[in-house]
Order: C-alpha cells, then sequence, then structure tokens
C-alpha cells in the first residue's frame, strides 16, 4: 500500500447532516495521513476542506439500478437519492479499480434511495452488488466504548456483528439457521484477522431465546441450530463461545472477554450496541474486496444545517477506515 491511505467519501443525502459532519470530522484531522476524495452534489463542492480533492456527482447517468432520472428539484427526494446513489457507485467503481483503499459512506434516506429507483434495502446491499461479493456481513464497531461505560469497562471495544439485519422478528427464527451461523461467524473470524489483524479472534455467539434457553425451557433453537453451528465452528479452529445469554454476553465484551459478538438478529445487537457507544459507533461491511465504514447514525434532517450534528461517529469511520485499509495492506505484503 501507498504511504498515503486513499480514501473515497460520500455525503450521502444532500439533505441531511451527512455532507456537514463529513466536512467538519475532516477539517479536524479525522483523516489524519489520508489521501481524501470527497463525492457529492456540485454546489456543495465551495465548502469542503481545501485540503480535500473534490469529485462533483450532479450528472450522474448510467447507473445499473435506474435508467431514468426522477421528476423533481434537487432538493425532492428522488433527486437526492439519485445524487446519494451515483456517489456510491463512483466510490464503489473506484475502490474496485484500485483508485482508493477505503470508502466511508454518509447517510442515506431509504424512502429517498426507493424514490430514486433502487429496490435494495440499502448501502449493504447495494455495495455487495457493486463489488460482486458472494457474502457480506453488518458489523457494528466502536473502537472505544467502554470510555462511556465506565470503571473496569474504561477503553474497552464493542464489536457486533448482526446475524440477520433487517427483517420482521417473526421472521427471525427461520433465518437463522446452522449454515448462517458458521458462514457470518467464519467470516468475521476472517476479517478480525486481516483488518484488525488479531491473530486468534475470540467470539461470542449471543443465543436466540432468554438465558440462552435454559436447556430447552425456552425454546429449542439452541440446541437445534446453535450448538451444531459452533462444533463445526470450533472444528475448523475458530474460537467460538455460546450460545451466550443476551443479558450477559455484551457486558463480558466490553470487559474484553471477546473480541466480538455475532447478534441473532437487528435489535438485541443494536440495542445493547447503541446504549455504550451512539454517537461513536462505526458500521463497517465485512466481506467487501475493500474496506468500507460508515457512521452510525441517519440524515437527521431535523437538525440540517442548524450546526447541532456531532461529527464524532464519521470521525471515528475515518479513522477506522485509514486504520483497516492499512491492516489489510500489512496483510497483502
Amino acid at each position: 500500500m501507498a504511504a498515503d491511505t486513499r480514501v473515497a467519501v460520500t455525503l450521502g443525502d444532500p439533505r441531511g447532516i451527512g455532507p456537514e459532519v463529513a466536512f467538519e470530522a475532516l477539517r479536524a484531522g479525522a483523516a489524519l495521513g489520508c489521501s481524501v476524495v470527497l463525492l457529492g452534489p456540485e454546489n456543495l463542492s465551495g465548502k469542503a476542506p481545501p485540503e480535500c480533492a473534490y469529485q462533483a456527482v450532479d450528472e450522474p447517468g448510467g447507473s445499473r439500478f435506474f435508467s431514468s432520472a426522477p421528476e423533481g428539484s434537487p432538493t425532492s427526494a428522488g433527486r437526492a437519492g439519485r445524487l446519494a446513489l451515483a456517489a456510491i457507485e463512483q466510490a464503489a467503481a473506484m475502490a474496485m479499480a484500485g483508485e482508493v483503499d477505503a470508502v466511508v459512506t454518509g447517510p442515506v434516506h431509504k424512502p429517498s434511495l426507493r424514490a430514486a429507483g433502487l429496490e435494495l434495502p440499502g448501502h449493504t446491499e447495494l455495495l455487495a452488488r457493486l463489488a460482486g461479493a458472494s457474502e457480506v456481513g453488518m458489523l457494528m464497531a466502536a473502537e472505544s466504548a467502554g470510555e462511556r461505560a465506565g470503571g473496569s469497562r474504561r477503553g474497552s471495544v464493542l464489536r457486533v456483528l448482526l446475524a440477520t439485519t433487517h427483517h420482521p422478528l417473526a421472521c427471525v427464527p427461520q433465518l437463522v439457521t446452522e449454515e448462517l451461523l458458521v458462514s457470518q461467524c467464519t467470516l468475521l473470524a476472517r476479517e478480525l484477522r486481516s483488518g484488525w489483524r488479531i491473530s486468534e479472534p475470540r467470539i461470542a455467539l449471543c443465543a436466540l431465546n432468554p438465558h440462552a434457553s435454559d436447556g430447552g425451557l425456552f425454546g429449542d433453537e439452541e440446541a437445534r441450530t446453535f450448538i451444531p453451528a459452533i462444533g463445526r465452528l470450533r472444528r475448523t479452529g475458530i474460537d467460538v463461545s455460546g450460545p451466550e445469554s443476551a443479558d450477559t454476553v455484551f457486558a463480558r465484551a466490553l470487559e474484553g472477554e471477546f473480541d466480538a459478538v455475532v447478534a441473532p438478529y437487528h435489535d438485541v445487537g443494536m440495542a445493547a450496541f447503541k446504549t455504550v457507544a451512539f454517537g461513536r459507533g462505526v458500521n463497517v461491511t465485512l466481506g467487501l474486496p475493500f474496506v468500507r465504514t460508515s457512521p452510525d447514525h441517519g440524515t437527521a434532517f431535523d437538525i440540517a444545517g442548524a450546526g447541532k450534528a456531532d461529527p464524532a461517529s464519521m470521525a471515528e469511520a475515518l479513522a477506522l477506515a485509514a486504520k483497516l485499509a492499512r491492516g489489510r495492506g500489512r496483510a497483502d505484503g
């Protein structure tokens, strides 16, 4: 890898706080040692930090996911979604061509993406499609989560992989299969070794049922699905503990017992994660041929432009992207 890590930053929905938190984080030095190119609308180029390159995407065209520009002004949902999508596509193309080492994405608005013609759920699925990745994982990472937890947890980290993401809770038991748990834990272990440089990652598999079902009193998924998956993973040399009860596993991770936790569904993982790391957490897409991170918040239309947006999560996303890209570079020699 070159001396400077090259990072593409998409500004997200131009009506939200993505542009302002990106600009503020970069001005504060969040991407120190990186060469940064910003991707966003032409009208925001004059507000960008002068040390960053800026590529305008006001005339996107040629998208794989929508064939004609939606009607409306530049502030309409469809147009905003189109601009956000164009930036993501350009950043992914740059990463796939080796022009940048990492992509940091600003927050997008899912209804606007849908208004622009995108039928995929969001960033993670879109980037997987663009990169041709067969499997991806959604990891929430807070490299300094313990600073908010206090006491003996100070300085600890919390990393939570969501085995299933945006699905109705009623569908989760059918979606959490032995194969899914094996593949997601395997992906996580590989990425912890390559990006984070953790030679022997310790992974905790969070149970689906209360108290890990207490021997079958509250369900049989742990016996039917989780324990066979753990057995298979251990036979491949992956250090997996569990199934661990959800009411203690995240606290144990904060104490340093585990390098990461695999949560069976969205809210059990996100509730714990955002309780201790909201505003400083980072969304990392595992399984892509390039590094991708994003802040853990949304577009926050209600405070956009009011000077109230906190750039901390974007700063963390920039710093972690650089760290992971450098880790991959060392792994590649």
